[in-house]
């Protein structure tokens, strides 16, 4: 029997987009993890982290942007396809993108200036990053965008994509939202019930969350509730075994309403807790549940958090 393909994640993109936590929590997942090593040395890497003959090569991360030396958009995508043929490799390439607003608040924060452009504005800097490797998003295996993502919230959504344990099938994250806050950009599936009742106007209720049985209770005295959960887990049930069958791991599912609070969070419980009972492997977020802008998360069940 042949040894299964070496994982490999090269992850790449936008200068404080995330590079160096993706690299971290995949490190956490058991990949040896090395982060701008010159690209004539990927070779010898690869070679060296390879183990004894006859040992299974530890999976491999390997984190390199425009400040890596040697670095060239054009020559690493082909050499990513050179890999890509290898029947002892795994490769998949990770991109990392954020929007201009919050790098330019990312590197403000952090007092460093952008490597692409020490001595001017760090919007020259991102503007000129992004001419350079913008075409390496196409060639992309998974391209996230971590502009509203917590840290665990991105872990989470790394573990999904690049566990190394296949036997836990699909991962399912249910996240709630605010449509005034913003689509959540990593979301595969987005559903909206700002139809249903509105438990903001009940003052009893309006300082509660969806998590409370009072609110989740309130909503659910709507006559349009019943049906649109049950014509979501019509629409949501046949598609997992296809997406199974495709091979893909990871699948976020977003539900919004205006403030994020009431009955998003209540919808979300519902729709998590009925996936359990598939028995999938799921994990329920809140991310606008906090008024002050924090997010905060919800239950999860047992091999991944919220």
């Amino acid at each position: 029997m042949s040894a299964a393909p070496r994982p490999f994640v090269l992850i790449t993109g936008m200068s404080g987009a995330g590079r160096a936590t993706a690299l971290r929590a995949l490190e956490d997942f058991g990949y040896v993890a090395v982060d701008n090593v010159p690209l004539p040395l990927l070779g010898d890497l690869m070679r060296s982290t390879a183990g004894s003959p006859g040992e299974m090569a530890a999976p491999l991360a390997f984190g390199i942007d425009t400040r890596t030396y040697g670095f060239n958009a054009h020559d690493l995508v082909h050499r990513l396809r050179e890999l890509r043929t290898r029947a002892d490799l795994a490769p998949k390439l990770l991109y990392l993108d954020c929007d201009t607003e919050t790098l330019q608040r990312r590197y403000t924060e952090s007092r460093r200036p952008h490597p692409l452009a020490p001595g001017r504005p760090v919007s020259d800097g991102i503007a000129d990053e992004r001419r350079m490797i913008g075409r390496m998003r196409d060639s992309a295996d998974l391209a996230v965008d971590t502009s509203t993502l917590s840290p665990n919230q991105f872990k989470q959504l790394l573990l999904g994509h690049f566990a190394l344990d296949a036997s836990a099938g699909m991962r399912i994250a249910v996240l709630s939202f605010s449509f005034r806050r913003g689509l959540p950009r990593e979301a595969d599936l987005v559903f909206d019930v700002r139809f249903l009742k509105n438990p903001h106007y009940e003052p009893a209720l309006k300082p509660l969350t969806g998590v409370d049985p009072s609110v989740a209770g309130f909503i659910e005295t709507d006559p349009h509730y019943q049906p649109f959960l049950d014509g979501l887990q019509g629409l949501i049930g046949p598609l997992l075994p296809r997406f199974d069958a495709e091979g893909k791991s990871y699948l976020t599912i977003a539900i919004g309403c205006t403030g994020g609070r009431h009955r998003s969070v209540a919808v979300a419980e519902r729709l998590a807790d009925w996936l359990r009972t598939a028995g999938r492997s799921v994990s329920l977020s809140h991310r606008d549940v906090d008024v002050r802008g924090a997010s905060t998360t919800g239950s999860s069940n047992s091999g991944m958090g919220g």
